[in-house]
């Protein structure tokens, strides 16, 4: 099946691309999204005349996934876990777990978007990269630590004792440099 492609898709091409693919992918995935259209006289008439639109409206969109991954670079996310008195967690920290805490710390992100090798089962400090457009991506810095206490006060405590630890470290990098 050939199909115009109206956003770029990832792994497939870019806007104005014309693909093949499998007709179950274009029917029922890039048809019904509006990422594609079938490839007609007509539609390539009407796609060069919206073509500047829509190359603006993904540039606009990458524009403001820059701006995200520059918030995403100066923050970090901490997650209160349970775990054992050697620090391997009881469950595991997941891409899912990530992208709800900087949710509610005020930063929407995909938790497709989040990509870990394998869910964290250490406490630690980690690195996780986000891949926010296919164009965009950083890393945020993850905090795991250990919360045993699930009182209110724990978690403030635990909180409170990982933002200490981050402006040390950044005084420490201040020193450095």
């Amino acid at each position: 099946m050939k199909l115009l492609l109206q956003r770029n898709v990832e792994k497939l091409g870019t806007i104005g691309d014309i693909v093949d693919v499998a007709r179950g992918y274009g029917r029922n995935y890039l048809l019904p999204r509006g990422l594609a259209v079938e490839v007609t006289k007509d539609n390539l008439y009407r796609f060069e005349s919206m073509k500047r639109r829509l190359i603006g409206m993904e540039q606009e969109t990458k524009d403001k996934f820059k701006l995200l991954a520059g918030e995403l670079e100066k923050t970090s996310c901490t997650i209160i876990a349970n775990s054992s008195e050697e620090g391997h967690l009881y469950g595991s920290v997941t891409a899912r777990d990530i992208a709800k805490q900087l949710a509610s710390d005020g930063i929407e992100v995909d938790a497709k978007s989040v990509l870990l090798e394998a869910p964290i089962k250490e406490l630690g400090i980690y690195k996780v990269k986000i891949q926010l457009h296919p164009d965009v991506s950083c890393e945020a810095k993850v905090w795991v630590v250990k919360g045993d206490d699930s009182t209110e006060g724990g978690k403030k405590k635990a909180k409170r004792a990982m933002e200490e630890a981050d402006e040390a470290a950044e005084a420490g990098a201040e020193l450095d440099a």
